[in-house]
């Protein structure tokens, strides 16, 4: 069967995982994708700009001129009603096509969105072995019985429900992610995204960790797994050569959690890899051995969530668990090992006392970080956050009808949860001294407050915020802001080309025409196979011989 993945605003690792197993299961597999400019449901937001380099009639054809037998589609909740939308016009061309949905959206809210007809399976929790079994269903013409992580309607209605298994805990049994697919859409080269890991030490009530971890009915193994560093390296080696990679960017959700693991890769990343790269940690997982490992290695950024510094609110409504003396370890030694940290500060959480961000910004201001990203809480479906909100009255039954249907829903900016104009003014304040802190000279920075920038219009603050972040990154050189606008630049270009009649650009350009190596995993090592499958590469920590 031919499988379609379904992409939006930038490189999903979700979607190269599970095409590389139904590419090696025998399908045949392609991709769709938008860049979606200007309302990409990440960072940038320009509604005028947006309607303008548009390509929803683009993709939909692109589509439809494919002719899959399948359309996959891993959905947030910023992105649920698009691609609705798009499968929604592509049926009334081919009906026949089936739509298998998975994702954190799905798994929170398996019911809402089968009450769609667009959609026809709801995959529920890790994907790999149900999207397997769905595909095996659909070549039988549907057979009405349970598949494992998975949720259906029947001919007659019937919700068919599959158990909940618990997580894939041997993560080097999977093949290595098909990035290929996403050569004429993504610049592969500089910044190359990988995923080191799976799962979060912490179900921070905010976070979809936070049901998503409890998804398995009866024995779920471990929820944080790691591929082993002969299968990570192994990866990249194949990107190096195929990419001439500028950078590596390790999109774990906290790449230090296993320090064993963590000093074995960074020896190896640095002997075989040898390129800049960055990760997130969380400050409970990061010491001056591991600060000093990964300045050795190679790693130049790091990005570390803070949130909020009232220590108490943090630990009993947020569950998070590291104490205030821990992040200014963490921030000390990024310091001292040269680690560029940005940190990650959430605005307008439920609960939490205003003068929390006073104690944040007193933070902020002895140990500067180069960049403080800001976030507006949202509430995600599914997560114990929204739970609450909704049973203390904060979204009432509309507005949790809206966030289970994925309308409206805006993940950075949205400030609709604050009912207070008062409280939105103070929180607008605090943003845009964050915005602009680590750009001061010190003596500004120690004197800054959040009266003292209260008589700056709005529209000022936030226009000037954008701006001396924007510059902040690049005074910095962070690939974060390179890359993204390189693939804006990219992205624009292309459309552009499109216009003219001329649809065969490619994104990223490819040095060495080397396919992705086939790997087994036989007695606890990781066994590479060259192209022709008659030699074989055994591996262990050392993957000098990859």
């Amino acid at each position: 069967m031919k499988v379609l993945f379904l992409g939006i605003g930038s490189e999903q690792l979700g979607i190269s995982q599970l095409a590389s197993i139904v590419k090696e299961a025998g399908h045949e597999i392609d991709l769709a994708f938008t860049a979606s400019l200007f309302h990409d449901r990440f960072n940038l937001e320009i509604p005028w700009l947006n309607r303008f380099f548009d390509e929803t009639n683009v993709i939909i054809k692109d589509i439809i001129e494919k002719k899959p037998d399948v359309i996959a589609f891993g959905a947030l909740t910023a992105t649920f009603q698009w691609s609705i939308k798009i499968i929604k016009e592509v049926k009334k061309h081919h009906p026949h096509i089936k739509t298998i949905f998975g994702g954190v959206h799905t798994s929170a809210v398996p019911e809402v969105c089968l009450s769609y007809d667009e959609v026809d399976y709801a995959v529920v929790g890790e994907g790999e072995q149900a999207i397997l079994d769905i595909l095996e269903d659909i070549q039988a013409g549907g057979r009405g019985l349970p598949i494992n992580n998975t949720q259906y309607l029947d001919n007659n209605g019937q919700l068919v429900k599959g158990r909940q298994v618990g997580f894939h805990q041997e993560l080097d049994e999977f093949p290595y992610p098909e990035k290929t697919i996403w050569e004429p859409y993504v610049n592969l080269r500089d910044n190359y995204l990988i995923l080191a890991s799976r799962g979060c030490p912490y179900t921070c009530t905010f976070c979809f960790n936070n049901f998503f971890a409890r998804l398995p009915e009866g024995k779920r193994g471990k929820y944080v797994r790691h591929r082993s560093v002969a299968h990570v390296i192994g990866e990249l080696k194949w990107a190096k050569e195929r990419y001439k990679l500028k950078s590596v960017d390790f999109q774990d959700d906290v790449f230090t959690v296993d320090k064993q693991w963590l000093l074995e890769f960074c020896e190896v990343y640095q002997r075989e890899i040898a390129l800049p790269f960055n990760i997130l940690v969380h400050a409970k997982y990061f010491d001056e051995e591991i600060a000093k490992a990964l300045s050795d290695a190679g790693c130049k950024w790091i990005q570390m969530g803070i949130q909020s510094m009232d220590e108490d609110f943090k630990t009993n409504i947020l569950q998070r668990r590291e104490k205030s003396e821990q992040i200014i370890l963490a921030l000390e030694l990024m310091k001292k090992y040269k680690l560029k940290v940005k940190v990650d500060q959430m605005l307008a959480l439920p609960g939490e006392a205003i003068d929390a961000q006073e104690k944040a910004l007193n933070l902020y201001k002895k140990y500067t970080p180069y960049r403080i990203q800001t976030f507006w809480t949202a509430f995600l479906p599914g997560t114990e956050m929204l739970f609450e909100a909704y049973k203390d009255g904060i979204v009432n039954d509309e507005e949790l009808k809206r966030l289970n249907h994925g309308e409206d829903f805006y993940f950075f900016r949205n400030q609709d949860n604050i009912k207070n104009p008062e409280l939105v003014r103070i929180y607008v304040n605090y943003e845009f001294i964050y915005r602009i802190l680590p750009s001061m000279p010190r003596f500004i920075r120690e004197r800054m407050t959040e009266s003292s920038v209260a008589w700056i219009p709005r529209p000022i603050k936030n226009f000037l915020g954008q701006i001396i972040d924007v510059y902040a990154g690049f005074k910095d050189m962070n690939v974060e802001f390179s890359t993204y606008a390189i693939f804006y630049l990219k992205n624009i270009f292309k459309f552009y080309l499109r216009k003219i009649g001329y649809s065969n650009y490619r994104i990223a350009k490819v040095y060495a025409n080397t396919p992705i190596p086939k790997v087994l995993y036989l007695n606890g090592k990781v066994v590479q196979l060259n192209e022709s499958n008659t030699e074989r590469k055994e591996e262990k920590s050392n993957v000098s011989s990859v």
